[in-house]
C-alpha cells in the first residue's frame, strides 16, 4: 500500500521519473555521508528532496503571484480576503524554503512552470465573477497537489530540515484547502456540505424544512 501511494503521488509531479525506476524511496543513496548506519549526515539531500524543493518553490511562487492578482482584480471581498491570506502565508513559507534550500545546496525553480503560466494567463484574461470562480478553482487544485507533495516529502525525503518543514507546512496547506472549498461554496451559492447558502443560519447549520401539518 505504501508503494502504491508513493507511485500515485509521484505520477502527479511534473517531470517525475517512473515509479518502478526509483527503487526504495526511503533508502540512503550510496556515498551519502552518515552519522550512523542508515542515518544521513545533515544537509545530505536525496532525489526526492531535490524534486520537492523544485516543485514546492513553483507552487509557492504561484500562490503569491495569483494572490496578488486576485487582490487587484477581484471585486468580491471574500476573494480579496482569501487572496491576502494566501500572499501572507505563502510568502512566509517561501522565505523559509529558500533559506533551507540555500543551506542544503538544493536549487529552487527560477520561474513558474508551463502549467501555472497557463493558469496565470487565463486569470489575467477573465474578469468579474468568472475570474473569482477561476481563481477559486485554481486554489482548490493547487492546494490538493501541494498537500500530496508535502506528504510525499514527509514519507520519502531524506534531509530532516526539509521533512520538518513539510510536516509544519502541511496543516497550514490543509487549512487553506478547506478555506478554498468554503470560498468556492460561497461563489457558487452552496455551503461546505453542498446546501444552499441561503438555507444556512448564522452558525452555519442547515435549517430543516417545515413539515406539513398532520391531517
Amino acid at each position: 500500500m505504501r508503494r502504491l501511494v508513493f507511485c500515485t503521488v509521484l505520477l502527479l509531479l511534473p517531470g517525475a521519473t517512473v515509479c518502478a525506476q526509483t527503487g526504495n524511496p526511503a533508502g540512503v543513496p550510496p556515498g551519502t555521508s552518515q552519522t550512523a548506519p542508515g542515518a544521513p549526515a545533515p544537509h545530505q539531500t536525496n532525489q526526492q528532496d531535490r524534486l520537492f524543493v523544485d516543485q514546492a518553490s513553483i507552487g509557492g511562487m504561484a500562490e503569491v503571484e495569483f494572490g496578488r492578482l486576485a487582490e487587484r482584480k477581484s471585486q468580491n471581498n471574500a476573494v480579496k480576503e482569501f487572496a491576502r491570506r494566501m500572499v501572507q502565508d505563502h510568502t512566509k513559507a517561501n522565505d523559509q524554503l529558500a533559506d533551507l534550500a540555500k543551506k542544503n545546496g538544493t536549487p529552487q525553480a527560477g520561474s513558474l512552470d508551463d502549467e501555472h503560466r497557463a493558469v496565470q494567463m487565463n486569470l489575467e484574461k477573465v474578469t468579474g465573477h468568472q475570474f473569482d470562480l477561476a481563481y477559486a478553482d485554481s486554489q482548490l487544485q493547487d492546494h490538493q497537489k501541494t498537500a500530496q507533495l508535502l506528504e510525499w516529502e514527509i514519507g520519502s525525503g531524506q534531509e530532516m530540515s526539509l521533512k520538518q518543514f513539510a510536516s509544519e507546512t502541511l496543516p497550514i496547506v490543509l487549512q487553506h484547502l478547506r478555506m478554498a472549498q468554503d470560498l468556492k461554496g460561497q461563489l457558487t451559492g452552496t455551503g461546505p456540505q453542498g446546501v444552499s447558502a441561503s438555507a444556512t443560519d448564522t452558525a452555519g447549520s442547515a435549517q430543516p424544512e417545515p413539515k406539513p401539518a398532520a391531517k
